[in-house]
């Protein structure tokens, strides 16, 4: 009887075909189309245009004001890499933790891990010391690179676990003491170190970065992005004759915005040296420093998240600076209302305003404001 119902309840596809119009329906982008070459390794995709650029600001550290050309941040990205490889004896495919706010090692860093063919993940030096423990476990990192201010979060596991602690800048008073870390820049090495790198034989599906992304539900997970998965990303934003994303090498491009998250790691920091554009690194967000680098430096490219947006449109002291360099201010990992949209479009009337969404599972960018285009489409 059983065995009898579920035969003729069975649903035939074809018969389902003889009384249902079945249609498909393909999204086709307003824009052109365009040659990903995702056949690269993220880094040479990178700096695939070093030579025109290599001579123009690639970063720029806006607490010191130091600056570094494109030559001078391939140059140290590989000694980095070959620092990693030849003094942690980091190799293809093994993990290092970037537990970073926004610096210039950061960037450096996970470039370099990238040339020898290793992976990235990043993570969040505020979050408590078992969260992150957690992370560096689940990854298999051999190596952990922070500030010094969050280092005793994670001494003991690295004693524990005999994983390299790395420490970026100088000591805090909280910090460990100078002979129980190694200093990042101790890695670095000497000028032709960086011709000293492994060969890496590093294919389009290897991956490169391993953020952490809790998704909709349950604890952070990591999630695999390939240097095919991140190249493609990337080229979908800026690349081609009218790209959705227009970025070019005269932008100033803030980072404020945390790296360790992808938006900032992808949309920010890889489409401007995809471009040739200045990367403008703040380590952390505040109001009035943003203002005034952003006066000095003429940031055009403003990324920011929603709570930003409002902090500015609700700044009285906002007229005191020249904003007018920026000419587009890019919202994203939550939506902006109209509300607060109009009232940033007040405050900053020469920039183009518009959201972007994504998620780090997707590799990471979904949808773009078309009005950010090179000739847009409103």
């Amino acid at each position: 009887m059983g065995s009898e119902q579920v035969s003729n309840n069975h649903i035939d596809e074809q018969e389902v075909d003889k009384v249902v119009e079945r249609k498909e329906f393909v999204f086709q982008s307003k824009l052109p189309d365009i040659y990903i070459p995702n056949h690269l390794p993220l880094h040479t995709y990178c700096f695939e245009n070093l030579r025109e650029h290599g001579s123009r600001p690639c970063l720029i550290d806006g607490p010191t004001g130091r600056e570094w050309t494109y030559e001078e941040v391939e140059q140290t990205a590989r000694r980095v890499g070959a620092g990693f490889h030849h003094r942690l004896g980091l190799q293809k495919g093994q993990v290092i933790m970037l537990l970073l706010q926004n610096s210039p090692e950061f960037i450096f860093s996970f470039l370099g891990a990238s040339f020898i063919g290793a992976v990235s993940t990043t993570a969040n030096p505020f979050c408590t010391s078992a969260e992150i423990e957690k992370q560096a476990r689940a990854s298999g990192a051999r190596a952990i690179l922070t500030q010094s201010a969050f280092a005793g979060k994670v001494k003991s596991y690295c004693e524990e676990n005999n994983i390299h602690l790395i420490i970026v800048d100088t000591i805090s008073p909280d910090g460990p003491h100078p002979n129980e870390y190694k200093h990042f820049w101790d890695l670095v090495g000497t000028q032709g170190e960086e011709n000293n790198l492994p060969e890496a034989n590093i294919t389009p599906d290897d991956v490169v970065a391993l953020p952490y992304s809790s998704g909709t539900t349950g604890l952070p997970k990591g999630v695999m992005l390939t240097h095919k998965s991140l190249v493609t990303s990337v080229a979908q934003q800026v690349d081609g004759e009218n790209p959705n994303l227009y970025f070019n090498s005269e932008d100033v491009i803030l980072c404020v915005l945390p790296l360790f998250h992808i938006y900032s790691l992808n949309s920010v920091l890889l489409c401007a040296l995809r471009v040739g554009a200045a990367i403008l690194v703040m380590p952390k967000f505040d109001i009035y420093m943003l203002m005034e680098l952003v006066q000095k430096y003429k940031v055009t490219i403003a990324p920011f998240v929603p709570p930003i947006v409002l902090a500015i449109a609700k700044n009285p002291d906002m007229d005191k600076y020249d904003l007018s360099s920026v000419r587009v201010v890019l919202s994203g990992a939550a939506p902006m209302g109209k509300d607060l949209e109009d009232a940033v479009r007040a405050k900053l009337p020469n920039a183009k305003l518009g959201q972007g969404y994504g998620m780090t599972e997707a590799g990471p960018v979904l949808a773009m404001c078309l009005a950010f285009a090179k000739s847009p489409w409103m």
